[in-house]
């Protein structure tokens, strides 16, 4: 048995499709505000994307670029005046910031109707109530990519691999809601040498660690879903948290890097920018 591939851009191209009329219906187009502080290759290359995925569906993107010694109170009166800009409907932190700013304490200044990430405190609250309008990217994307192989979730066995306030905790409030029993491990679980046991019992197995193969094929177990949400560059390719070849032949689904999880968060991103304008609507 081959695991049949869970590719993100098909399912990307459909919800743009969708999304794209959805703006062309609006008053006017949607403004996104991308704020990034110094120099990172793949945070780069994410904003491009954004900002590609921006013009397809006729969303204005504005840039905003500083230097890497730009201080907690610069970042900070920036983001107050994004805030009070009524033109713009949606402000993106880019990630990682450079080690003196305290990506929290920036992310709460944002307004909660202006976070197109859905990581302010106040939607994450609201996420917990089952009541979240915007809901973090990548998370959703893991749902997407969960719904498209048709399966009932209710009742489910779900692994999760990694606990970010973007991906891990997120995705198992979301998955809850569905009637999952969730498991969430994170390096204290490795430590106590008992990932693999965790991960053996997963009928769905999320990894989102950035460690690469952390998770062995011989690990999973038979007919699971795989979702792989982690990309690495080892010896000049791209790899995932889960060794691809061997959990292949194991898993039902599994999701290929890159390519699978990937694609769907910036579709995910303009999503959540419609959501926002709407309630400032």
């Amino acid at each position: 048995m081959v695991a049949k591939l869970l590719e993100g851009k098909q399912i990307a191209e459909t919800i743009k499709a969708e999304l794209k009329s959805q703006i062309a219906a609006l008053r006017s187009k949607p403004v996104l505000a991308s704020i990034m502080v110094g120099e990172n290759v793949g945070s780069e290359a994410y904003a491009k994307s954004q900002a590609k995925t921006a013009e397809a569906l006729g969303v204005i993107y504005q840039p905003h670029k500083f230097v890497s010694d730009t201080s907690q109170a610069q970042l900070s009166e920036f983001i107050g005046e994004l805030n009070s800009d009524n033109r713009v409907n949606g402000i993106i932190l880019q990630m990682p910031l450079p080690d003196h700013l305290d990506y929290k304490k920036a992310i709460s200044l944002i307004k909660p109707e202006k976070d197109v990430e859905g990581i302010h405190p106040e939607n994450m609250g609201k996420l917990i109530c089952g009541s979240g309008r915007v809901v973090p990217c990548t998370a959703n994307a893991v749902m997407e990519l969960l719904n498209s192989t048709q399966t009932d979730l209710y009742g489910k066995e779900a692994v999760i691999v990694g606990h970010s306030g973007i991906v891990g905790k997120p995705l198992a409030l979301l998955l809850l809601e569905k009637l999952v029993t969730v498991t969430v491990c994170h390096i204290a679980t490795s430590k106590a040498n008992k990932l693999k046991e965790h991960v053996a019992r997963a009928e769905i197995l999320i990894v989102a660690t950035g460690k690469p193969e952390l998770i062995k094929g011989s690990w999973i177990r038979e007919d699971a879903i795989v979702i792989d949400v982690g990309i690495s560059r080892v010896g000049g390719k791209l790899v995932g948290d889960v060794e691809f070849e061997a959990a292949k032949t194991k898993a039902s689904f599994i999701t290929p890097v890159p390519g699978g999880v990937g694609p769907l968060t910036v579709a995910m991103l303009m999503r959540n920018l419609v959501a926002c304008v709407r309630a400032q609507l």
